[in-house]
């Protein structure tokens, strides 16, 4: 636990022993009264927490403000719905290099039973993410949107970015492209689309070039849903900058 989050509530109150960040605090880093952590409230400030007391069952403390927090940047992910047990480790991956968005859509080649599991019916999407903050010890989280079909995501992505965002989908059959040849910058922004485990199908790649989108390649090696995410958002994220 690289920080402590809190609601903004929650931050004005004392921490149970018995909570998960409590236990951390206590049984892990070992901290007692007069001791600080770095803890944030969840989408705000940064800073540090002194502890007061410990004392019936209950962690006081005070916090003061530091920093903003590590902003997000402008980089939209677009995931085909893996199955869960990668998905978790997705979404972790995705918080941790803070990109703004993560976008899980249904696709032709997308098993449906992924569609049932309690990261897409339940809050347990948007805690994968949160433990990916907590890791890159920042206090903004990623927006997490889930949609019926590829055309569903694709409208919402257009309707609701800029125009002049560069748009890339991760494609090993045809990419017109490599990947590290694009230029990105953090004025326009991007969003990279990346299959599900079988990919593609044909209908769903003229779906995105009729969208303005440009298929990518990243070498002749077919990795995971997961892995591509993470290379294909590292190597966005660097060539905006972002990374140095």
């Amino acid at each position: 636990m690289n920080i402590c989050l809190f609601t903004s509530e929650e931050i004005k109150n004392p921490l149970s022993t018995a909570d998960e960040r409590g236990q951390h605090l206590i049984k892990v880093l070992h901290k007692k009264a007069g001791e600080s952590f770095s803890a944030g409230v969840i989408g705000g400030k940064a800073g540090k927490a002194t502890i007061e007391k410990i004392e019936d069952g209950k962690i006081f403390f005070s916090f003061t403000e530091e920093t903003d927090g590590k902003n997000l940047f402008p980089l939209k992910m677009i995931i085909g719905f893996p199955r869960p047990i990668q998905l978790k480790r997705l979404l972790r991956d995705m918080a941790a290099l803070g990109v703004c968005e993560v976008h899980l859509t249904k696709t032709e080649l997308t098993e449906k039973s992924y569609l049932n599991s309690d990261l897409a019916t339940t809050d347990a999407g948007t805690k994968m993410l949160l433990d990916g903050t907590v890791q890159a010890a920042s206090t903004h989280v990623p927006e997490l949107f889930i949609h019926k079909s590829l055309k569903e995501c694709l409208d919402y992505i257009k309707e609701n970015s800029n125009p002049e965002i560069k748009l890339c989908a991760l494609d090993n059959i045809e990419p017109s492209v490599n990947i590290g040849g694009v230029e990105f910058s953090t004025e326009a922004g991007a969003v990279a689309a990346i299959g599900s485990e079988r990919g593609w199908t044909t209908k769903e790649r003229q779906l995105m070039k009729d969208s303005g989108f440009v298929l990518c390649g990243m070498g002749s090696r077919v990795m995971r849903t997961e892995t591509a995410a993470t290379v294909a958002a590292s190597i966005i994220l660097d060539g905006m900058g972002c990374l140095a």
